[in-house]
């Protein structure tokens, strides 16, 4: 099963004064580009079995790319209307002028934005050139190979368990698909023993609660909410309640806000610093700041990014609705211009909908 995160192992208990403690067992390597999990947050299973030996866990890693197969088939369907105006530039029968801008064209149109369709294009021509194509299939493949590079910087796995409790502050604007997509990730942390707290800091619109509420009772978590409420203050007390119950993560949701919105995001910057000062630890609270952006809105969400980088430090991001959108070029823009890691990408309502990033599949799955 593929992980929806990466995690840092917590540092194993003391033993007991009168009882000498047995040396530790040596885990086995972590494949590269794998986002290891095994019995994460050192939970124990009844008659669990033992780690494989190294040629098992070499042959678990070479099959996981057949456990995504459903999902980049997904992937594929839900970036046709972004891909369909771009592969179409390669039906042609000659490399010339004139297909390179189609494709500039039609970059701009997927929303890639200026600067990173003109880096696009000039690395295209660079690898068309050394690579002598003389057929638009062949530069079909160089651009997914152009496109994979340029969003590489954007692959990077969100770390769960580094410290205990692990708080990740999740901000977006309204529609954006902010609380749905915090309950999904409730439900995969849960799934993977994870013991997870939410905080209701919307607390300027009930539905907001009511609708984490759901999540929470479906993934049989529990809440910090306070009806009308200062948000900050709920936030403080989640943190709090976290380290006191000994959870693994605290989940902080924020009131969707427009980033021309200054008085909210004035709101947003006083959560964050209330957090700041709940980490009594110095452990680096908020651990990971994430925003939700709609795959429909284009360039506006690398406005959105920008906006709520500035404002409260972002260390990564949730792009959802990718299925409904002709503009899921903007990765690309974002990568250019605002490289915070996309950290999950959606392409539907359903619980396997939302998984994690990478970079070639992405590419491979637009140009397909």
């Amino acid at each position: 099963m593929f992980s929806f995160f990466k995690k840092k192992p917590p540092a194993p208990e003391p033993a007991p004064a009168e009882a000498t403690p047995a040396p530790a067992a040596a885990e086995p390597p972590e494949p590269a580009g794998r986002n290891w999990l095994r019995n994460p947050f050192g939970g124990s299973k009844p008659e669990a079995a033992p780690d494989p030996p190294p040629a098992e866990v070499a042959a678990e890693v070479a099959a996981e790319p057949a456990a995504r197969t459903g999902w980049v088939d997904r992937l594929k369907l839900g970036l046709r209307k972004t891909g369909s105006s771009i592969t179409t530039v390669f039906t042609g029968t000659r490399i010339d002028e004139a297909l390179y801008e189609q494709l500039e064209e039609a970059l701009l149109m997927a929303d890639a934005g200026v600067k990173a369709t003109t880096v696009l294009l000039d690395d295209l021509r660079r690898r068309v050139k050394e690579a002598r194509a003389t057929e638009p299939a062949a530069v079909r493949g160089l651009l997914v190979d152009a496109i994979a590079d340029m969003l590489r910087p954007l692959q990077k796995p969100l770390v769960i368990g580094e410290h205990k409790p692990t708080v990740v502050m999740v901000a977006g604007v309204n529609g954006a698909g902010k609380t749905t997509s915090i309950g999904k990730l409730t439900r995969h942390l849960a799934a993977h023993q994870a013991s997870v707290l939410l905080a209701a800091a919307d607390t300027f619109r009930a539905a907001a609660r009511e609708q984490l509420a759901v999540w929470a009772d479906r993934n049989y978590v529990e809440t910090i909410s306070q009806q009308g409420g200062d948000p900050a203050a709920v936030a403080f007390d989640a943190v709090n309640a976290g380290r006191a119950r000994g959870k693994d993560v605290v989940l902080v949701d924020t009131a969707g806000r427009l980033p021309t919105q200054l008085h909210l995001m004035e709101e947003l910057k006083k959560i964050r610093r209330t957090l700041v000062k709940a980490d009594t630890a110095g452990t680096g609270v908020p651990h990971e700041v994430l925003l939700v952006i709609d795959g429909n809105t284009g360039q506006n969400a690398l406005m959105q990014v920008k906006a709520f980088d500035d404002a409260i430090g972002l260390t990564g991001l949730i792009v959802t609705k990718l299925d409904g959108t002709a503009k899921g070029g903007v990765l690309a823009a974002i990568a250019q211009e605002r490289p915070v890691p996309v950290y999950f990408i959606g392409v539907g309502e359903k619980l396997e909908d939302l998984e994690t990033f990478d970079a070639r599949e992405f590419a491979q799955a637009l140009l397909g």
